[in-house]
This record gives structure tokens, C-alpha cells and sequence, in this order.
């Protein structure tokens, strides 16, 4: 009898080389439903989608209703195709809705009564990361829509940006600190990005026109300037920023109530890793990391960490809570900041929504206390980073 086990083996070998060998075809197969068989990253939507089904807002134009559900991360076509019907006639995005709700035929027809609002803004991840979702959809679909929503995407960019090369929280809107250049959640950081893949040429960009790139470029170079211009020097030494700076001054600006003019580690540290993303960073960004991980370093503190506890159910207009946050001591913890620094004091800084100032954590109301993040520990991913960093960048 003649054994036919190589024969198979060699077969079995060649099938799983194929395999290894092309794993990106056979993840662009479609599934059943026909979507590309891929996720595309929504991390940079979470936010929005975090405040649509938990935070009452009184300018949502639709609301969650009652076991509405989701898209899969897998239905691509379904996500781009929600993002369609809420980017605006000047290309850019509301904030603070959830693009994988699976929406009504009432909610749809509700959305495109508006699309001519004003109401688009680069808070909590919006327009920035809608148009990386898109430009990812269209490398896997192809669908001409997707490309076209990025291209408007990138022209209300390059629209809203200063001349200084700052973007303000909302535009054209620009009401108080909504008009200041905001490093809150994200915002000009997110924008910077995008341009930053372009200038790349990243593939998934391929498609926009040499004058839009030129214009890209350009837009980056002003905003890289504006970013080493925002950092924060007291007595000739370089700190870090603040969340938002004047959008002519440059100085650091409270924005709501509780969010007091500071030196921010939180927002800082994505500025940082952001600044050590560039591949041949000038004299001028890499005194300025140095500056930001010295920074770091020096305000860090050790042996604590923020404990939530049970408490009595509390609700209060933007949230409810069954929990509370306290300060405790342990020895094992990792370091911490706080998010807020006091600028010239350097002391750790809270605030309640009346813009009393207060320097712990137990004096913030239960509602600032359980709705607000007031320590992080951002900056342990730039300390992690930067001595591989400073060994490419920084002469010995």
C-alpha cells in the first residue's frame, strides 16, 4: 500500500504559506453581508459616542431611544454611510454623536434638515476622526462618496485654521473659548495628524490633487510654528501648555468653568508624543520634548492613587453616578499627575463648575469629582517613549 502523508504534508505546508504570505487579501474578502472583512480603528469616535448615549445634551438633533443598536465594527459601509448624513455643507462635523447607532428612517430625515448648520467643531475627536474613518473606508470599498466626504473633510481643515496656524474648538461658530486654539481632547492635535499623513504621503490619501498638498503642507508648517509658540516659558524656562491659549495672544485661557488657565499635563503629553511622531524634527521640536519630558519628570508624584468607591446614587444635570472618587496613599502605585498644574505655583489644581479654585481633590464637588478626569497618567507613555527617541534625535 502506498502512503500518501508527504504528499498532504507538502500540500498542507503550501496552503499555509499562502496564508502567511497574504493575509491582507484574505482579509479584504467580503463577509456574508457583503463588507469588507476588516475593522476600521473607532477609538477616535468614542468620545462623541460616549456623551450621544450617556450625557444629556439639549443640541442633540436626535437621542438614543430606547434598545436602539449598533453596527459591528466589521459593517464598514454602514459606519462610513452614517457619516455621510451628518457631516455638514462646509465639510466638517458635529460632535457628540455615536456613528455606529443603526439609525431610523425618522432620525436620517431629521439629519438632513440640517445639514446646513454651523454647529462643526474639532471637540471630543469630531471631524478629524471622522475624516481618517472615511479615508480608511474608501481604501477597502472604493465607494466614491467616502473619498469625495474626505476631500470637503480637508478643505474646512485648511478653512478654519489661523494665521498663526492655531484651529480654534468650533468653526465657523466661535463663541468665547470656543474661538481659543484648543488643545482640549484633542482637538488641534487630531487636526495635525490628519495633515501630518498627508504630508506622508500616507496611501490612504493617495487621491488628493498636488495644489490640496501643497496647501496641506503649508497648513502643517504654520501649525507645527504655532505649537512650539504655545509652550508654556516661565522665567525663561520651557514648560508644557496649556488646554487652550488665546487665539491672538497665544497666552494660556480658561475655558469653562472648572477648566481654569494652567499648565495641563494631560493634553500636554498627546502634544509630546505628537512632536516625537516627526521623522526629522528641527532643533526647535526637540527642545521643545526635552523641555516637555524634564517638565514631566519634575511633577510627577509618587505613592498615591485615585480610588472609586461605592455612594449613594446622585444625579445631576449631565450625569447620574452610584459612585465617588477619593486620594488614596499607596506605595505600590505608579506615578501620577495631576491634570492641572497652577501656573507659577506649580501646584496641583481642581476647580467646581462656580471657578472656585481648590487644591485637592476631596474640596471638588461630587459632581466635578465623578464627571471630570482630574488625574492622569498620560505622560507615562512620553516618559516610556523618550529614551529610544532621545537616543535617534539627541546628540550625545
Amino acid at each position: 500500500m502506498i502512503s500518501h502523508q508527504p504528499k498532504f504534508r507538502i500540500v498542507c505546508i503550501a496552503l499555509l504559506l499562502c496564508i502567511v504570505a497574504a493575509p491582507s487579501a484574505l482579509l479584504a474578502q467580503p463577509n456574508a453581508a457583503g463588507e469588507p472583512n476588516t475593522i476600521i480603528d473607532t477609538s477616535g469616535l468614542m468620545d462623541c459616542a460616549h456623551h450621544w448615549w450617556d450625557i444629556s445634551d439639549e443640541d442633540h438633533i436626535i437621542t438614543p431611544l430606547p434598545g436602539q443598536q449598533k453596527y459591528p465594527a466589521t459593517a464598514i459601509t454602514g459606519i462610513a454611510d452614517n457619516m455621510l448624513l451628518y457631516q455638514k455643507t462646509n465639510g466638517g462635523w458635529p460632535k457628540n454623536y455615536d456613528m455606529q447607532a443603526i439609525l431610523t428612517k425618522e432620525q436620517k430625515a431629521l439629519l438632513t434638515t440640517v445639514e446646513g448648520a454651523t454647529n462643526t467643531t474639532f471637540d471630543n475627536g469630531a471631524t478629524h476622526s471622522h475624516i481618517e474613518y472615511l479615508a480608511e473606508a474608501y481604501t477597502r470599498t472604493h465607494d466614491a462618496r467616502y473619498r469625495d466626504a474626505v476631500v470637503r473633510g480637508i478643505d474646512f481643515l485648511l478653512s478654519a485654521q489661523y494665521a498663526n496656524g492655531g484651529w480654534p474648538q468650533f468653526y465657523p461658530e466661535k463663541k468665547g473659548y470656543a474661538k481659543y486654539i484648543t488643545f482640549n481632547d484633542g482637538a488641534m492635535i487630531g487636526v495635525m495628524q490628519v495633515l501630518h499623513a498627508i504630508v506622508r504621503g500616507d496611501a490612504a490619501y493617495a487621491y488628493v490633487d498636488s495644489v490640496r498638498r501643497v496647501n496641506v503642507r503649508r497648513a502643517f508648517t504654520k501649525g507645527l510654528d504655532c505649537i512650539l509658540r504655545c509652550q508654556i516659558k516661565e522665567q525663561g524656562t520651557l514648560t508644557i501648555w496649556c488646554q487652550q491659549h488665546d487665539d491672538v495672544t497665544l497666552l494660556p485661557q480658561s475655558a469653562r468653568t472648572f477648566e481654569p488657565a494652567s499648565i495641563c499635563n494631560q493634553e500636554s503629553a498627546d502634544i509630546v508624543e505628537f512632536l516625537m511622531s516627526i521623522d526629522h524634527p528641527s532643533a526647535k521640536v526637540i527642545r521643545s520634548v526635552e523641555a516637555a519630558v524634564k517638565w514631566f519628570k519634575a511633577i510627577q508624584i509618587q505613592r498615591i492613587r485615585v480610588k472609586t468607591i461605592s455612594a449613594p446614587t446622585a444625579k445631576y444635570q449631565y450625569h447620574t453616578t452610584t459612585t465617588d472618587k477619593i486620594v488614596v496613599a499607596d506605595s505600590t502605585a505608579p506615578p501620577i499627575w495631576p491634570r492641572f498644574t497652577e501656573l507659577g505655583t506649580h501646584r496641583p489644581l481642581f476647580s467646581n463648575r462656580n471657578w472656585k479654585i481648590v487644591y485637592s481633590l476631596a474640596e471638588v464637588d461630587r459632581e466635578r469629582r465623578t464627571g471630570y478626569g482630574w488625574y492622569t497618567y498620560a505622560p507615562e507613555t512620553v516618559m516610556k517613549r523618550y529614551p529610544e527617541w532621545e537616543k535617534a534625535h539627541v546628540p550625545a
